[in-house]
């Protein structure tokens, strides 16, 4: 009997050491594919887990958006059914109304301001809502500035006047176009090449790297530096998953995704600066806006109607803005 108790405890005792020590295999979602600075750092991120964690947490990337769309995978991780993923703040702004702080036209000054606002008090109030979601922010990532490309050089908001202009699916993206006369277009980013070579729609914006890695400018002649957008990705993971972690391994995790953040921010500095020269040497004409001022005042409507439908989101807003 003694002997048959002995055995049983013994078992017990094994699985629950197992337990304590079982690998936490990861998924990781990325929509990018190979020699994007995202696919190199997400493919870093897995590999700096491994050894920050010493195997107690591993990451498989699957790339190329083969587990699903963003809105998909997205709600995957919400879930957790995809434990990571690395993904744009357009698209959560639906889903999380402090993210959608990001899709305000010219919120940010420059990428560095934008690194700013996001490592402080507004981002950090972002996170928390991120988080309360069901999306874990491990570490903001660069995604350049969006500008307009079409047929036709754009200097003010008059020539986007009566323009069909593809954007992402998010209300401030339509009212942006609307605002300038311009007729907003959302649709699914695999359409896009397309829509372009057809005159679906006669012009799309976004940054240069994602300009020249699908072609878009193959149908398209300008390409004019509104940066009106300056919208970043982060990695993400669940949240109920990265809390069930000890506080050792959240900061193994945590730290691995930083630095492999950082590891991007340098690709995509160099990527962003040869895609341009890419284009140009293609016959892409890269024009230059002295004036950014008329887009600006342009988007003051926009402002108005969101703080008067989203009055909440006035003190974040003020918090970006003031951020020097």
């Amino acid at each position: 009997m003694f002997k048959k108790i002995s055995l049983a405890l013994t078992g017990a005792l094994v699985c629950l050491s197992f337990n304590a020590t079982a690998a936490e295999n990861w998924r990781a979602w990325n929509i990018h594919n190979d020699g994007h600075p995202n696919t190199a750092a997400m493919d870093k991120f897995s590999e700096l887990v491994n050894e920050a964690t010493k195997g107690e947490v591993t990451v498989e990337v699957f790339h190329g958006g083969v587990l699903g769309s963003q809105p998909d995978a997205l709600e995957q991780v919400r879930l957790g059914a995809i434990e990571l993923g690395n993904f744009n703040l357009g698209p959560i702004g639906p889903v999380v109304k402090e993210a959608n702080l990001v899709s305000l036209p010219f919120i940010f000054k420059s990428v560095p301001h934008m690194f700013r606002v996001l490592e402080g008090e507004a981002g950090a109030t972002i996170a928390k809502a991120m988080a309360d979601a069901g999306l874990q922010p491990l570490a903001w990532v660069d995604a350049g500035a969006r500008s307009f490309y079409s047929q036709k050089p754009i200097n003010t908001p008059a020539d986007v006047e009566g323009l069909k202009i593809r954007v992402m699916n998010n209300d401030l993206y339509t009212s942006m176009i609307s605002a300038m006369g311009g007729n907003p277009s959302p649709m699914a980013f695999a359409e896009v090449q397309q829509a372009l070579k057809t005159g679906v729609v006669d012009g799309a914006e976004n940054n240069f790297p994602s300009f020249k890695n699908v072609g878009h400018y193959e149908v398209t002649t300008h390409y004019s530096l509104s940066e009106h957008l300056i919208i970043p990705e982060c990695i993400c993971v669940n949240t109920a998953k990265f809390a069930a972690l000890s506080p050792e391994l959240q900061d193994a995790v945590r730290g691995a995704a930083e630095e492999a953040a950082l590891f991007q921010r340098e690709l995509w500095a160099v990527q962003s600066e040869q895609a341009r020269k890419d284009v140009e040497a293609a016959g892409i004409k890269v024009n230059e806006i002295a004036d950014k001022g008329p887009f600006q005042k342009a988007m003051d409507k926009v402002y108005e109607e969101y703080l008067a439908a989203n009055p909440d989101m006035a003190k974040l807003v003020e918090m970006a803005q003031s951020t020097e």
